[in-house]
């Protein structure tokens, strides 16, 4: 009897060794929510719609907000926020395209994606841009306004 408690122990352990280790990857199956929110700078204006998770309902909470965002990289806009977000959706995610908003940890900032790049365990993703990716390519750095929609 001995062997078999021990046994089942083992299983139990190794089970929720395994558990705990895919947590971080189940953060990439998120559903999109109704909560749509505006974004401008510049003569652009558009549209967002965030991800039903705790960062991007953490995010929501802050908003209306006014931000400057700037070009980073080639790939990227970046705007910092007032405080760091909730961590519980950090990535990586395995689909990661231009047109995700995400918020990068280690700098606190919003990350607005508009060429390919690869996701890690330091992005958090918030959401994606409705209607494409246009409105980032203009570069420069501008005051931003971002507010609920819906």
């Amino acid at each position: 009897m001995k062997r078999q408690s021990s046994l089942v122990t083992r299983r139990a352990i190794i089970g929720a060794a395994v558990a705990s280790a895919a947590m971080p990857f189940l953060a990439w199956a998120q559903k999109e929510t109704r909560m749509r929110i505006r974004i401008a700078f510049a003569d652009q204006d558009f549209t967002a719609t965030l991800y039903d998770n705790p960062s991007a309902r953490d995010f929501a909470s802050m908003l209306p907000l006014d931000l400057t965002i700037s070009d980073y990289s080639n790939n990227e806009k970046i705007a910092y926020l007032p405080r760091r977000l909730n961590l519980e959706a950090r990535g990586p995610f395995p689909d990661a395209a231009p047109g995700d908003l995400c918020y990068y940890i280690p700098w606190g900032n919003l990350a607005f994606f508009y060429g390919n790049y690869r996701s890690t365990s330091d992005l958090i993703r918030l959401g994606r841009l409705d209607g494409g990716v246009e409105p980032l390519l203009t570069r420069g750095e501008f005051p931003l306004r971002r507010e609920h929609l819906t």
